[in-house]
């Protein structure tokens, strides 16, 4: 019962009173709670039988019912608590590219922010059931899945195509060096996108 008085409180009093209730005058139908199937209480007037175990049944099916929705309440919590933490690791991170660029290092920064734009729109493929079909997905195969499961429109899309590939100036030594405008607008971009894109 405790769960229940932690997780769904509104629901507390339904719960111990399908358990047991202490108030009542009488045990019939509408009375008969859990405690008293576990005892075996049945009573009858003459032949005919007022109530039975047989009760309890309406009384289990409500408590399972509240104690169902008391799992889902707790995996929604903690869904939500699992977004909270990470918006904030997200920002930490897009802190530390925005620091990396003010002291020169252009392709640290840029690879940073990099890291937070693809697990972002990791998370965001996940939350959403997005099917990858990569072993290894990188930003591109998220972004083309999220905007053929139409998560995001094709404006999102092209900006976070936009992004992935001033993340790859950062990554790939092979290109030109990475302007801090660029890389400035990288992190201002995956920001905005850790911010809008759910």
């Amino acid at each position: 019962m405790e769960v229940i008085r932690q997780i769904l409180p509104s629901r507390y009093d339904d719960f111990k009173l399908l358990y047991r209730d202490d108030k009542r005058k009488e045990c019939d139908y509408l009375t008969y709670t859990m405690s008293d199937y576990m005892i075996g209480v049945k009573r009858t007037r003459g032949n005919k039988v007022i109530v039975s175990p047989k009760a309890a049944f309406l009384k289990f099916t409500q408590q399972l019912n509240i104690l169902e929705a008391a799992e889902r309440r707790f995996e929604s919590s903690l869904f939500e608590i699992k977004q909270l933490l990470q918006a904030d690791i997200f920002d930490s991170e897009i802190d530390t590219a925005r620091e990396l660029l003010k002291n020169g290092y252009t392709r640290a920064a840029g690879a940073v922010a990099g890291v937070v734009l693809e697990k972002h729109i990791g998370q965001v493929s996940q939350n959403h059931n997005v099917v990858i079909k990569s072993k290894n997905p990188s930003i591109s195969d998220y972004n083309d899945a999220l905007k053929e499961a139409q998560i995001i429109d094709v404006p999102a899309w092209r900006f976070i195509q936009h992004l992935a590939d001033l993340r790859n100036l950062c990554d790939h030594k092979k290109q030109r060096e990475p302007k801090p405008e660029e890389i400035e607008d990288l992190i201002n971009g995956v920001d905005k996108i850790s911010k809008t894109v759910f």
